[in-house]
């Protein structure tokens, strides 16, 4: 299992990678390995508008259904929907490549209460 340190992590095993007034958020490789053989993930859609903790779409594998929690509040400004659309196993082969969408930030004051990479390690013994 990794992480990265550059990104800011979720008790619910998302990540946010901080770019501005933005963030790239995804699901964490620990969070892969537990689910599985990724099968499919719905995503939001371009001008949701996502609630820190809440869900904003499900990711499913060949062991279950899961619900996808932001980790920051926002509005959906792009999906990676090129990418995992066709190719969802990509969560499996490169968690924090794969991507699922990029919001701006409604209060960046947020990434303070989320996790580094060291403290989501510590959680996760």
């Amino acid at each position: 299992m990794s992480t990265l340190p550059e990104l800011k992590y979720s008790p619910t095993h998302t990540w946010a990678r901080v770019d501005g007034e933005y963030a790239y958020i995804g699901v964490t490789d620990f969070a892969q390995d537990q689910l599985g053989e990724v099968l499919f993930v719905e995503m939001p859609e371009v001008d949701d508008e996502l609630t820190k903790d809440e869900s904003f779409g499900v990711i499913e594998s060949s062991k279950v259904a899961s619900d996808l929690h932001a980790p920051v509040s926002g509005i959906v400004v792009e999906i990676n929907e090129d990418k995992l659309e066709d190719e969802p196993e990509y969560v499996n082969e490169a968690p924090y490549d794969a991507w699922i969408c990029k919001v701006k930030m409604s209060d960046p004051s947020e990434l303070d209460s989320l996790l580094s990479a060291e403290e989501y390690e510590k959680g996760l013994k």
